[in-house]
C-alpha cells in the first residue's frame, strides 16, 4: 500500500483530483491553487509551527480555512506543575487573502488578525518566526515570540491523500527535527530555546480542500539521542483515503524511513476517550511499539454544532522502540512528543 513518488509532478490532474495519490520523502507534487475545481470557501492552507525542549514549547498557527482565517498561539510548560495558554484570533472569508505560499521550500507568510500579528519568514536556508500576540489570553499582557530555524533535513514526510468524493485532497508535509535558536517571552517571564538545551522545531504544512465532518489522529516527537543522533517520527491516520499511502515514518540525521500502519490506543471508558491516561502505540509492521504517558491535554474548543473544532492534543513523555529501514532500532526513555485526537466540522 505504500506507493512512493520520486520525481516532480503537478499534484492535481485537469478535474481538480489528485492526479497520483501516494507519499514522498520530498515536496515533489506541485500545488496551486489555480487547479483548484472546488469553491475557494472550502479551500484549507494553514502552517503550524511546533518549537520545543524538555520543558516547555510554543505553538504557532496561521491558517486560511476558506470562510475563516485563524491566528493561535499557545505556550506550554511540562515541568512539576505543568501549564498551558492557548489563545486564538479568528477573522472572517479570507478566501486565499492571507497568500499563504504554493510551496513550503520558500515563501513568506504575514497576517495580522484582532491582536496577534504574525510573521513567518523562509528564504530556504533559513525560517524566522516572529510577532506579538497583545492581551494575549484576556492577561492584558503580550506574547512576543521571535524564532530561528536552521538545519532543515534532507527528508521529510510527503503525502497526497484524496478523499472518497470528487475534488477533495489532502496534500502535506511534516519537516521533523529542524533545529531552533530563539526565544518566547509572557508575563515578565524568556523561554529561550538554543542547541544547549536540545531545542527542535516540527513545521506542519497543509494544503487542500477536505469534506466537511473529519476525525483525525497525529503524533509527532523529535529528540537528541544521547550520542548526539537527531531522532523523530509522525504517525497518523484517520482522513481520507489512506489506500496509497499511511503518513507513517521515522527520521533519522535527516533521512526517512517508511512505516506501514500505527494504531492509537487511547484509554477508554465506554464512548469517553480518557486522554490524561496511559496510551499505547503498536504499528502492523511491527517497527513502532510506545508507550505515551500524557501530561498536557490541549485543547481549546468551539462547538457550534453546525461548525466544530474539538481537538485534544496530548503533550507527553513517549517511552520504547522504533526499528530503521536497515532493522537497527532506537530506544527511547521519556522522549517529549505529543499525540492528539481531533473531530472538526468545517
Amino acid at each position: 500500500m505504500q506507493h512512493e513518488i520520486t520525481a516532480p509532478q503537478r499534484l492535481l490532474n485537469e478535474s481538480g483530483n489528485i492526479a497520483e495519490p501516494g507519499f514522498a520523502k520530498k515536496l515533489y507534487w506541485q500545488y496551486d491553487r489555480g487547479d483548484i475545481k472546488a469553491r475557494k470557501s472550502r479551500i484549507k492552507e494553514w502552517d503550524y509551527y511546533y518549537i520545543g525542549t524538555d520543558e516547555y514549547a510554543l505553538c504557532l498557527t496561521v491558517s486560511d480555512a476558506g470562510y475563516v482565517s485563524c491566528l493561535s498561539v499557545s505556550v506550554l510548560t511540562f515541568g512539576k506543575e505543568p501549564s498551558q495558554l492557548n489563545d486564538s484570533e479568528i477573522g472572517l472569508f479570507p478566501l486565499g487573502k492571507l497568500g499563504l505560499p504554493a510551496t513550503s521550500e520558500k515563501g513568506n507568510v504575514h497576517a495580522r488578525v484582532g491582536t496577534a500579528d504574525m510573521t513567518f519568514e523562509n528564504n530556504g536556508a533559513r525560517r524566522r518566526l516572529h510577532g506579538s500576540y497583545d492581551n494575549f489570553c484576556n492577561s492584558k499582557k503580550c506574547c512576543v515570540f521571535d524564532v530561528e530555524l536552521t538545519d532543515f533535513p534532507e527528508e521529510s514526510m510527503v503525502i497526497a491523500t484524496p478523499f472518497n468524493k470528487d475534488r477533495h485532497f489532502y496534500y502535506n508535509q511534516k519537516i521533523n527535527c529542524m533545529r531552533a535558536a530563539g526565544f518566547y517571552e509572557f508575563d515578565g517571564k524568556r523561554y529561550e530555546f538554543s542547541e544547549k538545551n536540545n531545542a527542535l522545531a516540527t513545521l506542519d504544512w497543509g494544503r487542500g480542500v477536505w469534506t466537511y465532518d473529519n476525525v483525525w489522529y497525529w503524533g509527532s516527537g523529535q529528540c537528541v539521542l544521547p550520542g548526539g543522533d537527531l531522532f523523530g517520527f509522525n504517525i497518523g491516520y484517520g482522513f481520507g483515503d489512506t489506500s496509497q499511502a499511511s503518513e507513517n515514518m521515522l527520521f533519522f540525521n535527516g533521512r526517512a524511513h517508511k512505516l506501514d500502519e500505527v494504531k492509537f490506543n487511547i484509554p477508554k471508558n465506554g464512548s469517553e476517550y480518557l486522554y490524561t491516561e496511559e496510551w499505547t502505540f503498536t504499528s502492523s509492521d511491527g517497527r513502532f511499539e510506545m508507550r505515551f504517558k500524557p501530561i498536557i491535554d490541549r485543547q481549546s474548543p468551539l462547538d457550534l454544532k453546525v461548525l466544530c473544532m474539538l481537538p485534544h492534543q496530548v503533550f507527553g513523555l513517549m517511552s520504547g522502540r522504533a526499528v530503521l529501514d536497515d532493522g537497527s532500532t532506537v530506544e527511547v526513555t521519556n522522549m517529549t512528543a505529543f499525540a492528539e485526537r481531533v473531530h472538526n466540522k468545517w
